[in-house]
């Protein structure tokens, strides 16, 4: 596989609402995957950005805060640092996980703001808005519920149908309810806001949605691309009557501040340039976002499908309006992974939390279990039993199996060496030559962002293994030939080093035990460490990562005779049922 090394590799992570933990459907769905492709990506040599950051202005926020009686910052506070401590705990490789209430967000969101307004994209009008009057407030998105104008499903948001998973405007529910006081009883009311006129660019949208983008998944072009064609984009609201979010940067409009939808997404923007500054290198964001630079970057946005339209029409208006930006070469979504029937809900609190399975469990077993179920192009439905059985009879008992026994016995027979091989056998090159060939399927398979896929391939390499093991008897072997089983053992700890680095993007913990217990020093990928910054707004706290140090490479090593072993240890844990 060619490395071109020049390549950068930006990969943008949906921005979490800071409302409440995470559940196991974001992980799978928005979290681990591009972790995985970041990972291998920079085994491969090439530069990669990895970024996201805590969404601070959302309604759901602020909805919580008034259930609470406290204020929208101590709800973000305590919910962006939970994620900061789940993302370090299960690994997540972030070069900068930050949030939307910084000094530096709000100058950039404010910033193209007033570019696309200079450049003809933004205008204001009035607009019918639900009022409810018991309480004296406009309901913006999150504060209504009711009936979804497109499929009928009863416990609809303001702004978009957990079902259905379409958009639409609040004043279009049936039944709405408003969530601050419960009253049936709503008025529609106008208000002024500012609009970004998505009319002017339904043409480039569809004219760059119709090229090059063979590569992107089926459901993610087909929705995108018939929304684009349908010529119905119109104007779409970018401001809100709230307090809390990012101020308008116009005379009038004061109480009132972007909408989060225009808002967070402007995060991928602007935490890169956060990143730069924060590495005393303020400009060198330029190189990651500017056209102008001449610099070859593919931006990935990973997201749920329910964000398609937000990052495969908004977003990219959003960088047409302002001109010179890039933009993004894919945007894989993933479908719903759902439990028992029933779709995850941070908001109605149907979820399996991420703090609660990392107190239970080992990080790389949820890794593992959720890139075997990724619903990359389908739902996909999720119990307890599935995870029992990829643990227990996939992680468990073939890639565990295999790499425990191969180093316990080359520990205990020879020396606690790498022993010498003799005359390799027509069977031995065989497996090697199947197992090293893993390096550019598997390779492709991650690089396509086709993760499933890609474990799959590493399952089969692995049962590979186990059965040349099952056919040589090493263990037994040594009684009457003893270099034949040297030879054996051999081969199948260099496929086990093979294995090993092939895993490494999705099981990063116990790669990286594998791969001193092989005798060697150093990290396979690096650390990670935080950070508290201070602006104008406060302090925050940033994730960061370091991957100076790091030693992982995607190539076939080649394993030197009489190198030492360290003790080894069982690298999974069985789970009981």
């Amino acid at each position: 596989m060619s490395q071109n090394k020049s390549q950068k590799i930006l990969v943008c992570v949906a921005w979490p609402y800071a409302n409440g933990e995470q559940h196991i459907g974001h992980i799978a769905g928005a979290y681990l995957p591009p972790d995985i492709f970041a990972r291998y990506q920079r085994m491969l040599g090439r530069e990669v950005l990895m970024v996201s950051g805590s969404d601070t202005h959302g309604t759901p926020i602020t909805v919580r805060a008034e259930e609470e009686k406290v204020t929208p910052a101590a709800v973000v506070e305590k919910f962006h640092h939970s994620f900061v401590d789940t993302y370090q705990t299960i690994g997540f490789t972030f070069d900068i996980f930050t949030h939307t209430d910084t000094e530096n967000h709000w100058k950039t969101a404010q910033e193209m703001f007033a570019k696309h307004r200079e450049n003809g994209f933004i205008y204001s009008a009035i607009q019918k808005q639900l009022y409810d009057p018991s309480v004296g407030r406009f309901l913006p998105d999150r504060y209504v519920e009711g009936t979804c104008p497109l499929c009928g499903y009863e416990d609809a948001r303001g702004d978009q149908c957990d079902k259905c998973g379409k958009t639409y405007d609040a004043i279009e529910l049936k039944s709405p309810k408003s969530k601050i006081s419960g009253s049936k009883t709503l008025e529609v009311r106008e208000t002024e806001h500012f609009f970004l006129d998505l009319a002017k660019l339904n043409d480039p949208l569809i004219k760059w949605l119709s090229t090059g983008k063979e590569h992107w998944r089926k459901h993610v072009i087909n929705f995108a691309k018939s929304q684009a064609e349908k010529k119905e984009l119109r104007g779409r609201p970018i401001t809100r009557d709230l307090d809390w979010g990012i101020s308008i940067p116009v005379k009038g409009f004061e109480g009132k501040c972007l909408y989060v939808w225009y808002e967070a997404v402007i995060g991928y923007y602007s935490s890169v340039r956060e990143w730069a500054a924060l590495n005393k290198t303020p400009d060198i964001w330029k190189d990651w976002w500017c056209q102008d630079r001449g610099q070859d970057v593919k931006s990935y946005y990973f997201i749920g499908k329910d964000n398609v339209d937000f990052h495969a029409i908004l977003w990219p208006a959003m960088l047409m309006a302002h001109e010179g930006l890039h933009l993004p070469y894919d945007v894989p979504a993933n479908e719903y992974l759902n439990s028992y029937g029933r779709k995850f809900s941070k908001s109605r609190g149907f979820m399996i939390t991420i703090p609660y399975i990392l107190s239970k469990y080992q990080p790389d077993a949820w890794r593992y279990a959720l890139t075997a179920l990724a619903p990359e192009t389908a739902d996909v439905d999720f119990t307890w039993d599935d995870f029992l059985e990829r643990v227990n009879n996939e992680l468990v008992a073939n890639w565990g199996n295999l790499a425990n026994r191969v180093l316990g016995f080359a520990y205990k027979r020879f020396d606690g060496k790498v022993p010498e091989p003799s005359t390799l056998s027509e069977k031995d090159s065989a497996l090697l030559a199947d197992v090293k060939k893993g390096f550019e399927t598997v390779g492709e398979l991650y690089n396509g962002v086709k993760l499933k896929a890609a474990l799959d391939e590493i399952r089969k390499l692995c049962q590979g293994v186990n059965q040349y093991l099952s056919d040589k008897v090493p263990w037994t072997a040594i009684k009457t030939d003893p270099a034949g089983a040297a030879t054996s053992v051999y081969v199948a700890l260099q496929c086990v080093d093979w294995l090993k680095t092939m895993w490494a993007p999705i099981l990063p913990h116990s790669s990286q035990t594998l791969h001193e217990m092989l005798g060697n020093d150093g990290q396979l990928f690096g650390r990670q460490y935080t950070e508290e910054c201070k602006d104008a707004r406060g302090s925050h706290l940033v994730l960061r990562y370091d991957h100076s140090q790091a030693k992982g490479t995607w190539e076939a090593s080649t394993l030197k005779p009489g190198h030492p072993l360290r003790e080894p240890k069982a690298l999974f844990i069985k789970l009981d049922e």
